[in-house]
């Protein structure tokens, strides 16, 4: 039983190790796209999350309620907006 632990044990960290030394894929090169929310004065972001296909969601809170902007990575544009809340 203690053998059949021990080769448990290096296996999960062998494991570990491997996936730990997966190369993580180059962002693309060119010149950096310039981005803007287009919120009214008085809004901030309060979270971001990355999205997929170059895509990433922002949590935008503005004076008149929060919104979820959802922005291309790849052009800058916002693609949309979901309203929060009421």
């Amino acid at each position: 039983m203690g053998v059949l632990i021990v080769a448990a044990s290096v296996a999960l960290v062998v494991m570990i190790v491997q996936r730990a030394g997966k190369a993580i894929p180059a962002a693309p090169s060119g010149p950096p796209v310039e981005m803007s929310l287009g919120q009214p004065a008085g809004s901030r972001i309060a979270g971001i999350a990355p999205g997929f296909e170059g895509r990433v969601a922002v949590w935008v809170q503005r004076p008149d309620g929060e919104r979820l902007v959802i922005l291309d990575t790849r052009n800058g544009r916002a693609l949309g907006e979901i309203r929060l809340g009421d």
